[in-house]
């Protein structure tokens, strides 16, 4: 049983105990957990079998909370992904959310040539509970205990719920984090550099409909206008794009206004009569129920784990709109922080490595011409193929 350590969170977290034998400061090994609650499998970013070489379940000594670190695969070397702080209804569901996105870590730094594989960290935050400036300093230093205990197997950034101060956090107690502010010697805001990766992928799908990669006078819907959403509606906006704006945050409406942006709610906008539909928030919403409803030309988003399940691709496929994976257009942030700090490239190298996504879906694009598969196919056998030509990670050596 956990132990009952103090915290300003003891007490809450009743559905966490009962699945962790070890003590509050030691990992959880899968077999630990309930059964009945492993995820189906998802193609990329889910899984049908344990795939993962590390899971790592432990309970904050400072927080309480639920921290949970998987490292998918080091087959093209130590594993990146960032640290997702979420509320979930159910802990377990935080368990599912870090196995199908540090799988798809793995796919979006093999499709972008990167020499590393896929890791995750989410925390996993009871509804109602508010993280007070101590309580989420506290989470972050449980976070970096956590991700330090894999001796740079794994390194984490910002992702859902975390930003480049918050790594400056982490970094306080474990050297394996990328996503610091720039005068502190990391990459910085990594919503720039996704939106530009999504842009990039999005002018490949331009060129290939109508033979021109500029997006002037197309009709774009952006469906979540967070950091990363609100950068690329930005960019869109400069390129000329005819923009409809969604998002469940009502303030957000203001900048549709700014940009001269039709606005609608996020379920109009996923369906709105346009060229290009660009999913910008949480995953799973492209479902089979949606497909018949959409009116566009072509999908491409920074949206993780757009898919509600594989089938939906060839659903796609079948009425003729063209799907981006996600972890193709939404590449640029890790590419660019990899690039930057892991490379020790310049800005201007990071910037060239992500706008290369637009060669990369080009690419793409012309091997379904030609074999009549989807891209959703052609982009796995690209992963696939770059995972079994890596050379074997080294054996750490044993002490």
């Amino acid at each position: 049983m956990i132990s009952e350590s103090s915290s300003s969170t003891r007490g809450i977290l009743p559905e966490f105990r009962p699945f962790v034998r070890f003590s509050a400061h030691r990992a959880a090994e899968w077999t630990t957990l309930d059964p009945y609650h492993r995820p189906r499998d998802r193609g990329f970013g889910g899984v049908s079998t344990f795939e993962h070489e590390q899971v790592l379940i432990r309970t904050g000594r400072r927080s309480g909370l639920p921290v949970i670190v998987a490292v998918h695969s080091s087959a093209l070397g130590p594993a990146v992904g960032g640290c997702r702080l979420r509320h979930y209804d159910d802990w377990r569901d935080g368990l599912t959310d870090v196995l199908r996105l540090s799988a798809g870590m793995t796919a979006k730094c093999a499709a972008a040539g990167l020499g590393n594989g896929g890791g995750k960290t989410v925390v996993a935050m009871p509804g109602g509970l508010t993280l007070t400036p101590a309580l989420r300093r506290d989470v972050l230093h449980d976070v970096a205990d956590t991700i330090d205990s894999l001796d740079g197997r794994y390194a984490t950034g910002p992702d859902v719920g975390t930003a480049p101060d918050d790594m400056t956090v982490i970094g306080e107690r474990t050297g394996h984090v990328l996503g610091k502010p720039v005068d502190q010697g990391g990459s910085g805001d990594s919503s720039v550099p996704t939106a530009a990766g999504t842009l990039a992928a999005l002018r490949a799908v331009s060129g290939h409909l109508y033979g021109t990669p500029g997006l002037k006078g197309r009709r774009v819907a952006v469906v979540g206008v967070g950091s990363v959403g609100e950068r690329l509606a930005r960019m869109l906006a400069e390129e000329g794009a005819v923009l409809v704006l969604g998002d469940i945050d009502p303030a957000k409406r203001a900048l549709s206004a700014e940009l001269g942006a039709a606005w609608e709610d996020p379920d109009q906008a996923l369906t709105a009569d346009v060229d290009f539909l660009v999913p910008a928030a949480l995953g799973g919403v492209l479902t089979e129920r949606i497909v018949p409803r959409l009116h566009c030309a072509a999908i491409a988003g920074p949206a993780n784990n757009q898919l509600a399940a594989p089938a939906v691709a060839d659903l796609l496929h079948g009425r003729g709109i063209i799907w981006v994976p996600d972890y193709i257009a939404g590449a640029g942030g890790v590419t660019y922080a990899v690039t930057v700090e892991l490379h020790r490239g310049t800005a201007e190298d990071g910037l060239t490595r992500v706008q290369a996504v637009e060669n990369t879906v080009t690419e793409l694009l012309t091997r379904t011409r030609s074999t009549g598969t989807t891209l959703a196919e052609a982009a796995r056998e690209l992963v696939e193929r770059r995972l079994r030509t890596a050379a074997p990670a080294p054996a750490k050596e044993s002490r």
